[in-house]
């Protein structure tokens, strides 16, 4: 579809806005989209277009609320975006379907072009008072800041000490890890990142490093969660062994904790004869009481997977 005649821009007057230690002038107007473009440099990392954002677009015909931008530095009569750009890729998407309508968009301009640090800061200061500010974001955020401007720089946006940058920094690293190894989803890879450092620095050796990325990437750990295991299984050495080992995972290594290094005599055994004689003793006519017991499934099952999983774990040790 052709690009629209240009319009004269249609300006209210210029406002002082505070966003947190930077204060801007700016004034709004509506102008085709294709007059925006997006700044490479912009923090946030991830995919940009969203289904649900696109719905809301068009329930609400059009942006609800105007783009941030500034005078584009190298391209007369274009913009840069400050904030807004999953806004503006998402009514570009809509328009590229043949919805027209949504080709006119809303922003609102500085009257100068930002600092670096300046543009970094307000992007920042607006995506915390909208509360999408959450963990996962900090990571990703701070990571692509030390790339933009420098770690001094970027603790001094953020408002924190090198200390807390250089963990947010190292959680970013991990999470690129999993990605690299199958994980798409970066935002999943950082939430596994998270969990994998919620465990003590000091049982976090590179070897088990590896062996938690290899086994989440061959799917041998599908839930993050069971990574808070690890710190039980870790500081046992016949369940770290266990884990370590390329078909070991969580639930065998739990199996092992407070077992015998290998060559002693194994209580594993005595355990499992006990259990079995002991479900032989249960009288017929218990059974059927047992119907009434959720409870008593669910530790059925749970102890077919462990029994499995251990019969697994042997025949291939």
């Amino acid at each position: 579809m052709n690009k629209p005649e240009p319009t004269a821009p249609r300006v209210v007057g210029i406002q002082e806005r505070p966003l947190g230690g930077t204060v801007l002038r700016t004034y709004r107007r509506k102008i085709d989209i294709d007059d925006v473009v997006p700044n490479p440099r912009q923090p946030r990392l991830g995919p940009k277009e969203d289904e649900e954002l696109q719905r809301q677009i068009v329930d609400n015909k059009g942006i609800f609320e105007p783009l941030l931008v500034e005078p584009h530095p190298e391209i007369e009569g274009k913009f840069r975006i400050i904030d807004g750009e999953r806004r503006w890729k998402n009514s570009k998407v809509l328009v590229d379907q043949g919805k027209s309508e949504f080709r006119e968009i809303p922003i609102e301009v500085t009257d100068r072009v930002l600092s670096e640090e300046d543009r970094l800061r307000v992007w920042i200061y607006i995506h915390r008072q909208r509360k999408e500010w959450d963990a996962r974001e900090k990571e990703m955020v701070a990571y692509r800041l030390i790339e933009l401007v420098g770690r001094a720089s970027a603790a001094n946006i953020l408002g924190i000490s090198f200390r807390e940058l250089d963990k947010l920094e190292e959680v970013f690293n991990l999470a690129k890890r999993f990605s690299e190894e199958g994980l798409k989803d970066l935002n999943a890879s950082i939430t596994w990142a998270r969990e994998l450092f919620g465990v003590s620095k000091k049982l976090l050796v590179p070897t088990v490093i590896d062996a938690v990325v290899d086994k989440v990437a061959r799917k041998r750990i599908t839930n993050s969660k069971d990574l808070r295991k690890l710190r039980a299984i870790l500081p046992d050495p016949v369940a770290k062994a266990n884990f370590l080992t390329h078909d070991g995972d969580i639930d065998s290594a739990m199996l092992r904790i407070g077992g015998k290094t290998q060559g002693e005599s194994s209580g594993l055994s005595e355990d499992l004869t006990s259990v079995v004689e002991s479900m032989k003793r249960v009288p017929w006519t218990a059974l059927a009481d047992m119907k009434k017991d959720p409870d008593i499934l669910k530790k059925i099952d749970e102890a077919a997977a462990l029994l499995k999983t251990l019969r697994n774990s042997i025949v291939s040790s």
